[in-house]
């Protein structure tokens, strides 16, 4: 049966490669020249079936850049699966945020650069030391010429022993691939501090109120962070330490010692990422959220999974309500609530929408 169906693509991955489209009408063949789509823009690409050619009632198919080894994936650089449409439709207009680079989910370039900054920080009234290292852009050491060394944005995250490599014990989130991955698209200029966890005082460390593993010491570690640690890595590197630059993130106690970051020292953490946040054990958190004036504009990315509890998604359902009921007025507070059906309490779900987060936060 003959068919005027015309795909447009677009793509935020500028690169040399052709665009093909391949499926069920080619034996899914992934470069064949006939069906290499037309550049037309920057990401832009068209293809428009021969009129006359015989194609099945519903085709499916996938984009590649020449091969399986260039075939599309997720924003997140996973597999995707089969697109669909049928062949009665004229045109479809499409969406390609990520590529399949010689096999791998990433440009291997393109991983940020990881320096140790030191592994016996003191963290002062913890009587405790702290590992820190500091994932740098790519490209951090290059500057344009007659262009001023570029300044960056920087994101804490607490945890750092399950951030990137293998991780310990519970896996990784690969935040060193995922921002591989970002730079594809140009949304890797963010340094990421790492920050380890204090073993068996991690959940005092990240608590406020009273616990089963004992009286809360939150306050003292974000102490550390502003008045310690921000410091040293201002100095050392090329930051942008003003607020609306500055973000704090984690997961689960990593996620609800962030919002506790936001709401007392708002003047230091513009950005937050808070994921899986452990709001069960302070419900006070509501009533602070409710009181809460932010003295400069923030932006708050939340994230749940409806597999990890029944009282998740509810609980930063509830906390999204607390902030946007604000008794007192003050700056607007920007919040992504992103919900994931199928998500649960691990790193790969984390590392999963890290990329989001990023590019919903500083881009």
């Amino acid at each position: 049966m003959s068919s005027l169906l015309r795909l447009e693509l677009n793509t935020p991955i500028s690169d040399d490669r052709p665009v093909f489209v391949s499926g069920n009408f080619c034996d899914w063949l992934p470069d064949l020249p006939q069906f290499q789509m037309q550049a037309i823009g920057s990401g832009q690409f068209v293809y428009e079936f021969p009129k006359g050619m015989a194609l099945p009632k519903t085709l499916e198919y996938k984009y590649t850049r020449g091969g399986w080894d260039h075939v599309e994936l997720s924003a997140s650089g996973e597999s995707v699966g089969n697109r669909t449409v049928s062949r009665s439709v004229n045109s479809k207009r499409e969406y390609v945020p990520h590529w399949r680079w010689f096999g791998m989910p990433f440009n291997p370039a393109f991983l940020p650069k990881i320096e140790l900054l030191g592994d016996t920080f003191k963290v002062p009234k913890l009587v405790q030391t702290r590992r820190v290292h500091v994932l740098l852009p790519h490209d951090y050491d290059q500057t344009r010429p007659g262009e001023a060394p570029k300044r960056y944005p920087v994101l804490y995250l607490h945890d750092g022993q399950n951030l990137f490599g293998g991780g310990v014990g519970y896996g990784s989130w690969e935040i060193d691939q995922k921002m591989a991955l970002l730079a594809s698209r140009n949304h890797h200029e963010v340094i990421l501090v790492s920050i380890d966890h204090g073993h068996d005082e991690r959940i005092r460390e990240f608590t406020f109120h009273r616990t089963r593993a004992g009286t809360g010491r939150g306050q003292y570690y974000l102490e550390f962070i502003h008045q310690t640690l921000k410091p040293i890595v201002d100095r050392s590197f090329r930051t942008l330490p003003d607020a609306a630059h500055t973000g704090i993130g984690g997961s689960s106690l990593g996620g609800l010692i962030s919002i506790y970051a936001g709401l007392l020292h708002p003047e230091v953490f513009g950005r937050l990422m808070v994921f899986s946040p452990s709001l069960w054990i302070s419900p006070k958190i509501y009533f602070d959220a409710i009181r809460f004036e932010a003295p400069v504009p923030m932006k708050i990315y939340v994230y749940g999974g409806e597999q990890e509890s029944r009282y998740m998604v509810p609980n930063i359902q509830r906390f999204n309500e607390s902030l946007s009921r604000q008794q007192y007025g003050g700056n607007p507070i920007d919040i992504h609530l992103s919900v994931d059906p199928t998500g649960t309490h691990q790193e790969t779900h984390w590392g999963r929408e890290f990329p989001k987060a990023v590019e919903w936060l500083f881009y």
